[in-house]
């Protein structure tokens, strides 16, 4: 349903609680009750690589409840009921970028940041140049090389996970180097 030039969603998320070490607590509950109380539940992001090792970075859509119109470093959501990490990972290629892939989850960590604290299953795929992103949550895309994304950190308003999630992605590759 629209009003206007804004999306309102009828139905919320559900998502599984879970405990400081990330294990299923058997509860569900809306997404928005889960931020509103903050309990903990999974969200799956993933950095989109191409063969090239640039970096996909995009600006949310001015539609989207959370963070319209930042940059964000991943592309991702929260892990629906019975969902892994992976399957939540995948899901949301395919949903933003109309990409089908099986994203490689990296780690996982309590993100505090943002609008409650919540698990981060940081996950990388290598993905083709050219995507389709989904206009209801993406408003524009490209590519930068890690020196460039670097330099945009400082300067572009980007989402309150982006610089943690990036600072680990790097510390997580340079150690597995």
């Amino acid at each position: 349903m629209s009003v206007g030039s804004a999306k309102v969603c009828v139905v919320d998320e559900l998502v599984e609680r879970v405990d400081d070490q990330d294990r299923m607590l058997g509860m569900v509950v809306s997404r928005r009750q889960a931020t509103q109380e903050g309990w903990l539940h999974r969200i799956a992001v993933t950095v989109c690589r191409d063969e090239r090792g640039r970096i996909l970075i995009h600006r949310r859509s001015q539609q989207v409840s959370r963070f319209p119109g930042l940059y964000e470093i991943e592309v991702g959501g929260a892990a629906n009921v019975g969902e892994s990490y992976e399957q939540a990972a995948a899901r949301e290629l395919a949903e933003e970028l109309g990409i089908r892939a099986l994203p490689r989850l990296l780690f996982t960590f309590i993100n505090r940041s943002g609008l409650s604290p919540h698990w981060l299953g940081v996950h990388e795929a290598v993905v083709p140049d050219t995507v389709v992103a989904d206009p209801d949550e993406i408003a524009w895309h490209g590519w930068l090389t890690e020196p460039e994304l670097r330099s945009a950190l400082l300067e572009w308003r980007f989402t309150p996970d982006s610089n943690e999630a990036f600072s680990r992605y790097v510390a997580f590759r340079v150690a597995r180097s």
